[in-house]
């Protein structure tokens, strides 16, 4: 019987959808899943939803429900991390706090301020869930969904090298599928890899019968003006390779979208969208609690779309697949920091999780890339150091903050946000910091 403990399980609707694709696979049906969350009324509508998602599957499977994070990892074949570090919250202090300095972001979460401060939330946490695995579990794959994705596999590559780790996203999958729906091709008939950094990489290849599809997409742009409005073709007509993370996303990894109204306006973008977004989750976790209290059926999404599971079906049976992993480089992208966590294809089967080497990058795009990996690097070095001057000089490396805000204002920022978040942080970098290091 394979185990595999979610962590963060309260995130119940992304919960549903990872326990319904792991219990669709007949291999898989009798699994062990153990369900943790140190809140105890997400942890409940949790174990109901697996249970009832089950019942709906087949009821092969073994559910059990714990508050503590030792016992779900104890024994563990696969963990699936999924945590969010002072929750809603947070993320609301993330994005508004900035707001008020004039610093607009959508999301927040990946890179720039917004990212920079969730991951040093989050590290004390992961570094705490690589312990306990490397006492009751050291042979399991940490399977990480947690953003900042790259900062947090960055982060448990310094503090727990000897683990299993992949970080997974669906973004490069979903741009594929929705590539594929605009030029009208099927996608399951296309092949498509991509490399970068996570929510930054690009489609390096993308063919449909051997046939480049590029030249379809640019046929398909010219003909409709409105897509010319999206970030990410905006990126695709200056850079040449189409990324992989959505417009809402991609705008705020760059200084040319947020730093104006008229190009917020141009461009369709949202800044603070992920605070709507955020409350429309547990406005779904409600709609849920609500469901499984009045004896309803959750509706179950078709099809095995998340990383996660095909991983686990994979390793369990051998069946090969092609996957895109957020990895340590190692060799995998040349013209990237070979500290960095990049995020490659890689083959996964019975004999484990091979990244692909994908060798260098086109030159404009690691160069856009550079930053990103730079905030990363500057970020998870604060943390390896207690420097909380290294935090400042990470934010003042991110391009969207540098189209905004002057180096004193980034100061007064983080000071605000580091007294915001307060013993979420590493007491470390709580301490107060001068104006520059003269």
């Amino acid at each position: 019987m394979v185990s595999i403990a979610f962590i963060g399980a309260g995130s119940v609707v992304f919960t549903r959808q990872l326990v319904a694709d792991v219990l669709r696979y007949p291999e898989l049906a009798d699994a062990r899943l153990v369900l943790h969350d140190i809140d105890p009324e997400r942890l409940e509508v949790a174990e109901a939803t697996a249970r009832q998602v089950d019942r709906q599957l087949g009821g092969r499977a073994t559910v059990v429900a714990t508050a503590d994070r030792r016992a779900a990892l104890d024994g563990a074949d696969f963990v699936i991390n999924m945590i969010q570090v002072g929750g809603v919250p947070a993320t609301e202090r993330d994005l508004e706090i900035p707001a008020r300095y004039g610093l607009r972001q959508t999301i927040g979460d990946t890179t720039g301020v917004g990212g920079i401060f969730r991951a040093l939330r989050t590290f004390p946490v992961l570094e705490a869930l690589a312990a306990d695995m490397r006492e009751l579990c050291p042979d399991a794959w940490l399977l990480n969904y947690t953003n900042p994705m790259a900062m947090n596999v960055w982060w448990l590559s310094v503090v727990a090298p000897e683990l299993k780790v992949a970080g997974l996203c669906h973004s490069v999958y979903w741009t594929a599928h929705d590539l594929a729906e605009l030029v009208g091709v099927p996608v399951e008939e296309t092949r498509y890899r991509a490399a970068g950094v996570n929510h930054q990489a690009w489609l390096l290849e993308w063919e449909h019968e051997g046939r480049d599809l590029y030249p379809l997409l640019r046929e398909r742009i010219a003909a409709d003006p409105e897509l010319e409005r999206r970030v990410r073709v905006e990126i695709f007509r200056r850079i040449g390779y189409y990324p992989t993370e959505t417009s809402e996303h991609s705008s705020e990894y760059l200084s040319w979208f947020l730093r104006s109204d008229e190009q917020i306006e141009r461009y369709r973008l949202q800044p603070l969208e992920y605070v709507g977004i955020s409350h429309e989750n547990l406005a779904e976790l409600e709609r849920a609690r609500q469901t499984l209290a009045a004896g309803g059926d959750l509706e179950l999404e078709e099809g095995a779309s998340e990383y996660a599971p095909q991983i686990i079906h994979s390793l369990v049976t051998g069946t090969r697949r092609e996957i895109h992993v957020n990895v340590p480089n190692r060799g995998l992208i040349d013209n990237l920091g070979q500290d960095a966590v990049v995020e490659v294809p890689a083959v996964v089967d019975g004999d484990g999780l091979s990244p692909v080497a994908m060798g260098a990058l086109p030159v404009q795009c690691a160069a856009v890339n550079q930053a990103y990996v730079s905030v990363g690097r500057l970020t998870v070095e604060a943390a390896r150091t207690g420097d909380p001057l290294l935090v400042r000089q990470a934010a003042l490396m991110d391009p969207n903050t540098a189209s905004t805000l002057t180096p004193e204002q980034v100061w007064a920022l983080c000071d605000e946000l580091t007294a915001a978040h307060g013993d979420l942080l590493p007491e470390a970098l709580r301490a107060p910091v001068p104006a520059g290091v003269l």
